[in-house]
């Protein structure tokens, strides 16, 4: 069979759902392996790690150029974590035929500390079952690289071997921003081990066949056999050695505090609501992580400004976000949500301003959003509250949350012993 039909028949054995934004390469792989067309390919993987969330693995099928879209959420995940596999599969136009620019995805290796993965024809099953065991292992996203060489190539139909699924974990709640930060460069570590006695590294003779090119596997200490354009060829790559993290990681208990909202910020009725009725949400970056601290501990995870929409609506059903981050990147994926009409209650904490990083300006988040007829209440409306926030039934729907904030607020710091 071809590259294309071997690498689809591998990710519809190993993957529970499948997303794409069709783009040469892929969009064969993409359409044989059933996957969901979403709006941008940070949506994609924010659905694939709302997935994770839910105990099911996900596979996500871009082009090179769209894996730039998704490296906030793929960055963020690997210091939050995951449950579920999580694997993007990469097609990288290298020549280009159909791209404006080419692009080596396999440097996301590196600044996402992810492990990357390039297949040849008799390794393209393998390498899909590898991949999501070490996204589960390391509790992060793997990376599948390929090529129009490989892509079009005849190959051998992929062994049929039985899933051998693991469970990832997300950051331990506990844990400070420093201490998952540790935590992560210590399963980064063990990425390094796993590489490097990995039996899908084979050497022979003159022959290095590295399947998996970051962490780079033992071998020679500057050569490194890569492929390109459907050819073996030599390059040379500066030497790589894996973190070496010392101690414990930090822990809010040993640190003695931590952060939590203003002491008279309006929206802490929403949050007490969210507590009593033991409702967990996806948490955006902003004012909305401080809700996975104590005393709320309503946050299950985060994976950046404005992912939370995507990844609340294939994973808990709750999203709190804020008006800029909505704004900044959750609006692609709210009109998706819309769309597909997922199970999604999109709590929005309208300020109207950027509480988190200066108290900047933003613009009116009703003008922008009126197609999803949200509903509006005020923030010390307790009775509108109590009504609105309800686990979402059949479809999305929106509330948003008006308040202001107080003048001259900080973000309290509250005595660990006191909570």
């Amino acid at each position: 069979m071809k590259g294309t039909e071997a690498l689809a028949l591998a990710i519809l054995r190993s993957a529970d759902r499948c997303y794409a934004v069709p783009g040469y390469p892929v969009s064969e792989v993409a359409a044989s392996a059933g996957a969901a067309i979403t709006v941008n390919e940070k949506v994609a993987i924010e659905y694939a790690l709302g997935d994770s969330l839910s105990g099911r693995r996900a596979a996500v099928v871009v082009k090179h150029v769209g894996l730039n879209a998704c490296a906030d959420p793929l960055v963020h995940a690997t210091a939050q974590g995951l449950r579920a596999g999580v694997v993007v599969v990469v097609g990288d136009d290298v020549r280009p035929v159909a791209s404006d620019v080419t692009q080596d995805s396999r440097y996301y290796g590196e600044i996402a500390r992810v492990p990357v993965l390039e297949p040849d024809g008799e390794t393209i099953g393998p390498a899909i079952v590898a991949a999501f065991e070490a996204s589960e292992t390391f509790s992060r996203v793997a990376i599948v690289r390929v090529t129009p060489d490989l892509l079009d190539a005849d190959v051998p139909e992929p062994p049929l071997s039985p899933r051998s699924d693991r469970e990832g974990s997300l950051a331990d709640p506990a844990l400070t921003m420093a201490g998952r930060a540790l935590a992560s460069d210590r399963r980064t570590a063990a990425m390094f081990a796993w590489s490097r006695s990995s039996p899908l590294n084979r050497f022979s003779g003159d022959e290095h066949r590295a399947v998996t090119v970051y962490p780079p596997p033992a071998g020679p200490d500057v050569l490194a056999l890569t492929r390109e354009v459907g050819r073996p060829f030599l390059r040379e790559h500066r030497l790589l050695a894996p973190p070496d993290p010392a101690g414990e990681p930090e822990r809010f208990s040993s640190r003695g505090y931590c952060r939590t909202f203003c002491r008279d910020c309006p929206f802490h009725p929403a949050f007490e609501i969210l507590r009593e009725r033991s409702m967990r949400a996806v948490c955006d970056a902003g004012c909305a992580i401080l809700a996975m601290n104590p005393p709320y501990r309503i946050g299950i995870a985060t994976y950046g400004l404005g992912s939370s929409v995507a990844v609340a609506a294939t994973g808990p059903g709750v999203a709190l976000t804020g008006d800029y981050a909505l704004l900044h990147s959750g609006l692609n994926a709210l009109i998706d949500v819309y769309e597909r009409k997922l199970p999604l209650l999109c709590i929005v904490l309208a300020n109207t301003r950027m509480g988190m990083t200066g108290g900047h300006p933003v613009p009116d988040i009703l003008r922008y959003i009126a197609w999803a007829d949200p509903a509006v209440c005020a923030a010390d409306d307790v009775g509108t509250l109590r009504r609105a926030l309800v686990p979402p039934q059949g479809g999305p729907r929106t509330v948003v949350i008006e308040g202001t904030c107080p003048e001259g607020g900080i973000h309290e710091t509250v005595a660990y012993r006191d909570l």
